[in-house]
């Protein structure tokens, strides 16, 4: 009895263990998306000139306005594949490139205000519609063509990285020191 006892108090701890690190890590990955962004642009915008951010360093390489819009707009096309993942069984996902995007042309035309307040628009649709989703949700699968089958969850912490990459080019392009 005392046996039989102790491995069902051992797989009571696991199960408990793995549904504690389940919903920390759910929810710790929603924190991230709901403060990622907002904290990174108060903090590394804060005395910065709106004009300035459209200054290409490198005239090949995207402005820091440029890289801002890219991630809103990114945020529009996660929101789709994020739809496309919960109603169909493992999508697959060509790689987005902003270049070959017939609405990239609209969004590097937009104003700073509007690209920042269009991002910030986005990201409160994208973190309701996250909080929406049920741990099931987080676990159904899509196909990225460079790394493979992705659960939601994954496809997430992909988004942050990307996201990240993104505010770290911003924070070298608008407090690089000559």
């Amino acid at each position: 009895m005392l046996r039989r006892h102790c491995k069902s108090s051992l797989a009571n701890k696991r199960f408990l263990l793995h549904n504690i690190f389940v919903n920390n890590s759910y929810s710790s990955r929603l924190q991230r998306c709901e403060t990622q962004l907002q904290d990174f642009l108060s903090e590394a915008l804060r005395g910065i000139e709106t004009e300035s951010l459209s200054h290409r360093a490198v005239p090949e390489k995207w402005s820091a306005l440029e890289n801002l819009a890219h991630l809103a707009r990114y945020h529009q096309v996660f929101l789709e594949r994020i739809d496309q993942i919960l109603a169909e069984q493992t999508p697959s996902f060509r790689g987005y490139r902003a270049e070959n995007d017939p609405e990239w042309p609209r969004w590097t035309s937009m104003p700073p205000q509007q690209v920042l307040a269009n991002l910030s628009a986005l990201r409160t649709k994208l973190m309701a519609r996250l909080k929406s989703l049920s741990e099931q949700d987080f676990k159904r699968p899509g196909i990225h063509f460079r790394f493979g089958e992705m659960t939601l969850a994954l496809w997430l912490e992909f988004f942050l990285v990307h996201e990240g990459h993104h505010l770290n080019v911003v924070l070298h392009l608008v407090r690089k020191r000559e």
